[in-house]
């Protein structure tokens, strides 16, 4: 996945991100983003892009720009207004790293969305040449109405935009960003049932939005009796007779482009979930796929990520929801370390994670973690974390670990939750024991005879042994806790002794017969 800086800016345009100093070509290709951490070293490689979050002043940016460019990278953001001085100048001329100002409303989780979406698009084929690029025909539609123009799909997501969008309104401005129509927004448009109006009318459709805010007019995005999108115009004045034709034409070529697009979507999809099924697998072929991903060598750790509870609802939400949890992993670790893979396999979203050298897997709980704080809706997501491992020949029983740790939190019906083996050890080897016992599920020896001594003479000797265990051979604490006299407990606990044919100084037997009452007690 990759793009040229120059596209990027095109696309982008003065409403995100301005050139405050080139560096050496405009033409190099972007081929990952990563954000800064200003306690560490860069951690970017050749054709990287920089979120250079916290830096400030110019020697800091001069000198974060030499390190760059010693590392090859294609451009470094910082936070606008950027104090542009000679030396920065010369830093970005000598690294051949562009100095790029993004611009002060934009948050940046919005420009890393937005720089990965691109490049994602960038490497599905689609918008390859400027035909098949839906930022050109945002722009070429843009440009035919004299309008600000948007393209959004069914959820009121940005597909693209054109440029000018700061000539439109605060609102505009926030919907590009965010890439998404603000809530409040699509709720009142709900209310005045305009969907209903745009899906339902053969052309375009005016609406007056208030608060400071210019009218829009909008047509719907069909194929054949399908609606795949809108095309959104921020305008002052009503269309004239020629941009309402011209309005209508765009909607036929947007559909065609969002076809196309979402074949390519669905085909990527594809093929990064098989490559990363055949990583995860382990075996001879892993290495090859694992190169194709572009996953980095060295030492690496499985995340399992499980959206808590989406069973029963709509099936399509489901499927939807579950995209989304694994785009918003991808993109995550993506801005953690560029050579990283993710992909949705079933119900959970799977993802490689690099390590630096000497890490283990707290550091990647430690990422999981700060994701669930960033994905709203998506935070009541489960993500298991499997152990670190020096390479892709144990990549396997990291994934196995990160699976089981998923199989425990389900268990528990935890909600948002991120946890390793350590966290669910003993959890996960009850769970396969009773995988075991299931296999056979009637208790035997012992236990079996406690119960049916219980079931016959009307009495609960199996609670006296639990609770005993329980209290590590503790009668008296034992004994309240079953509300007996220490003295009846002691009696009942040699009766059942003799009953069960039970020996509790024996260690093994004790193991036993509680892995036996863990995993068969009713009710338990």
């Amino acid at each position: 996945m990759s793009c040229s800086l120059r596209r990027i800016l095109i696309d982008l345009g003065s409403t995100v991100l301005d050139v405050a100093a080139p560096g050496a070509d405009l033409d190099a290709e972007v081929t990952g983003v990563v954000i800064h951490d200003p306690h560490d070293e860069p951690a970017t490689t050749a054709g990287g892009l920089l979120l250079g979050i916290g830096v400030r002043g110019p020697q800091d940016v001069a000198a974060l720009l030499g390190q760059l460019g010693q590392a090859r990278a294609a451009a470094l953001v910082v936070k606008g207004p950027v104090d542009v001085t000679d030396e920065v100048r010369a830093a970005a001329r000598d690294s051949g790293v562009t100095l790029l100002s993004l611009t002060a409303g934009a948050a940046w989780a919005q420009v890393a969305a937005l720089l990965r979406g691109l490049l994602d698009e960038a490497g599905t084929g689609v918008g390859e040449d400027i035909d098949g690029d839906l930022f050109s025909v945002a722009n070429a539609v843009g440009a035919l109405l004299d309008a600000p123009v948007t393209i959004e799909d069914r959820s009121s997501r940005v597909l693209a935009f054109s440029s000018r969008q700061d000539e439109a309104d605060a609102p505009r401005v926030e919907t590009v960003l965010g890439r998404q129509v603000p809530e409040r927004f699509r709720r009142l448009l709900e209310q005045r049932g305009f969907f209903r109006r745009l899906y339902s009318a053969p052309g375009p459709v005016r609406i007056e939005l208030g608060e400071d805010t210019l009218p829009r007019v909008a047509i719907a995005v069909r194929a054949g009796d399908e609606i795949l999108g809108s095309v959104w115009v921020a305008v002052r004045d009503p269309l004239s007779a020629a941009a309402d034709r011209a309005l209508r034409d765009a909607a036929g070529v947007v559909a065609l482009h969002l076809l196309r697009r979402r074949a390519g979507a669905d085909a990527r999809r594809r093929v990064r979930t098989d490559l990363l099924s055949t990583v995860l697998a382990g075996g001879p072929d892993a290495a090859d796929a694992a190169g194709r991903l572009g996953i980095a060598t060295g030492p690496l750790c499985v995340l399992a990520a499980e959206m808590a509870e989406d069973d029963g609802g709509d099936p399509l939400a489901v499927e939807l929801q579950r995209q989304r949890l694994s785009d918003a992993l991808g993109l995550h670790l993506a801005a953690v370390h560029p050579r990283t893979a993710a992909a949705g396999i079933g119900r959970v979203a799977y993802a490689v994670l690099p390590l630096p050298d000497g890490a283990d897997e707290t550091r990647a709980a430690r990422v999981a973690a700060s994701l669930l704080e960033r994905t709203g809706p998506l935070s009541t997501a489960n993500i298991g974390v499997g152990r670190a491992v020096t390479g892709l020949p144990d990549i396997a029983r990291s994934r196995a670990d990160a699976d089981r740790v998923l199989r425990v939190l389900r268990s528990r019906g935890a909600t948002g939750t991120v946890a390793g083996r350590a966290d669910t050890h003993f959890a996960s080897l009850l769970l396969h024991l009773a995988d075991l016992a299931a296999a056979d599920p009637a208790p035997d020896g012992p236990y079996q005879r406690l119960l049916a001594y219980d079931a016959a003479h009307d009495a609960d000797l199996t609670r006296t042994l639990a609770a005993y265990l329980d209290a590590f051979g503790d009668t008296r604490a034992a004994a309240e806790a079953v509300h007996v006299h220490p003295n009846t407990f002691r009696y009942r606990l040699r009766r059942l002794t003799e009953v069960a044919g039970l020996d509790l100084a024996d260690p093994d037997a004790r193991l036993a017969v509680a892995l036996q009452i863990r995993l068969h007690r009713p009710n338990r």
